[in-house]
Parts: structure tokens; C-alpha cells; sequence
């Protein structure tokens, strides 16, 4: 018996339904295109995320570093010495050499770790050891990928001074065996730079008071000597800094150097605008 011409024709569809169930080459290869097109456009944006979740990160370490720094100031009635006992004034490896950033460690609710301190010797004694190897997470900046070190490392420096507006190095926040106070701080506090980035240079350590420095190039600056310790950022286009008042803001690599000296010096009595930053 004779299939009639609507089963016959049914059947034919059913066999290219079947022969199509697989993708051609062309196809295949269209479809990787399309999603190779979608990947690239979505990488950037998840990278872009992430970064900027890294900077919220950053800026709030430094937020709670100055916050620390504030609550130092009402106990003491002074901000904390930038280097005690300095062996860059002293030349002996016997100067017990240690950072703001151990004195704030009561502050940053780290008190446990600051008792376990021998502050009455070197920093880098071999008593001290264990407690200096600690790594606290506020010292930190995210986007820097971790590396080995013998003692906790920070990728925060107090800022000593600038040479960008005058020869003198002095002029900040953070200096040798001397503490200051808000009250030395002449150019205000919103307009005076405490803290900055510092991921590159040496001295990157916590508990040693090397880890303050004098800028006396751009930020980001190539051209600075890398053994030497500049504001310094992975993030794209500037570094995070902290100023005096608490406030944290992203400065621009490519703000001027006299500027950024200026923000740098602590009673150089420049003149500053709102939208400098």
C-alpha cells in the first residue's frame, strides 16, 4: 500500500529534524565568537568592580588608621613620634627605631599585641620577633598582592616631609624623636597630608620607624629611585592619602608637584582651594 503525500512529506521533515541536531562548524564557530565578544566585554567591567571594591577597602584602612590616629591625639594631647629612638639620627643599630605604626596599636584595637612588645628594646631584637611577624589587615592595602616578610609589612608610610616646595625635609606630620600636635599644624588640618601609599619602596614594615620618608618626586613617579620610599599606589592613576582631619581622598598622579608638596608641608602657609584635590 502507498504511503499518501502528507505522511510522505512528514517523514521528510522528520529526517532533516533529525539531521539538524547537531551544530555545523559554522555555526560552532559563531556561537565561540559571540561568546568571546561577550567575555571581553564583561572582563573589564568585573575587573573594574573589583578594583573599586579593593579602593572602598583601602580607603577604609586608612580612614580607620586616622581615626586611630585621632584617639592618640586625646590620650596623649600629641600625635605618636614618627620614629622613636631613630637610627637614621643615631647611626647605631643599638636605637631601638620603632614606627608610629606600633604606637598606635592600642588604637587600632590591638592592645594584646602591643603589650606583647618589648618597647625598652630594637625593634628588630630577637625578643620582639614573633610579635613583629604579625600581619594586621588595617596596614594593608588589598590590590597589593601578599609577599613573604620577616616582620608584618605595611603598605602605609607617615609622611616626614617634601622637598617639591623648598630644601627643607622636615615639614610634615611624622619626624625623628619629636612629636607634634594638631596645634603645629598652621596650613589646617584638611589641607595637611598625614599618611599615604608607600607599596613599593623598602622599609615597609609596621613596627619599623624607617617606614616614614620625605616625597620628593610626583606620585607614581618612574623616575623616583625604587630603593627609596614615595607615595606609591597599585591603584590605577593615584595613591590613597590620608589627611590630618581624618578624611581620606584619592590623589591624582598627575597633580602638580608644587601642590602636592603643599599638601605635604605642615605650616607652609600655601594657599589651597577647595577642588585641588
Amino acid at each position: 500500500m502507498t504511503a499518501s503525500p502528507t505522511r510522505r512529506n512528514a517523514d521528510a521533515c522528520a529526517s532533516v529534524i533529525r539531521a539538524r541536531k547537531a551544530f555545523t562548524l559554522v555555526e560552532l564557530l559563531v556561537v565561540i565568537a559571540i561568546v568571546g565578544v561577550l567575555v571581553g566585554l564583561l572582563l573589564p567591567a568585573v575587573q573594574f568592580a573589583r578594583e573599586a571594591a579593593r579602593q572602598t577597602t583601602c580607603r577604609n584602612h586608612l580612614k580607620q588608621i586616622g581615626l586611630a590616629i585621632h584617639a592618640y591625639h586625646g590620650t596623649h594631647r600629641a600625635l605618636p613620634v614618627g620614629c622613636v629612638d631613630s637610627r637614621v639620627v643615631s647611626r647605631s643599630l643599638r636605637s631601638k627605631n620603632y614606627a608610629w605604626s606600633a604606637l598606635l596599636l592600642p588604637f587600632i584595637e590591638q592592645q594584646p599585641l602591643h603589650e606583647s612588645i618589648d618597647f625598652g628594646i630594637p625593634f628588630d631584637h630577637a625578643n620582639n620577633a614573633d610579635a613583629a611577624s604579625k600581619q594586621l589587615a588595617i596596614y594593608l592595602c588589598p590590590t597589593v598582592t601578599p609577599q613573604y616578610s620577616v616582620r608584618g609589612p605595611t603598605h602605609y608610610g607617615g609622611l616626614y616631609g617634601e622637598t617639591l616646595v623648598d630644601p627643607a625635609n622636615d615639614d610634615g606630620l611624622f619626624l625623628y624623636n619629636r612629636r607634634l600636635a594638631f596645634r603645629d599644624c598652621g596650613d589646617g588640618l584638611s589641607h595637611t597630608m598625614a599618611v599615604s601609599e608607600d607599596v613599593i619602596g623598602p622599609h615597609g614594615e609596621w613596627i619599623n620607624g624607617n617606614n616614614i620618608f620625605v616625597q620628593s618626586h610626583g606620585i607614581n613617579d618612574e623616575t623616583a629611585w625604587i630603593f627609596d620610599n614615595e607615595i606609591r599606589s597599585l591603584h590605577p592613576a593615584g595613591a590613597m592619602a590620608l589627611f590630618i582631619d581624618g578624611s581620606v581622598h584619592i590623589v591624582n598622579e598627575s597633580l602638580d608637584r608644587k601642590l602636592l608638596g603643599a599638601m605635604i608641608t605642615r605650616n607652609g602657609h600655601e594657599v589651597l582651594e577647595q577642588g585641588d584635590l
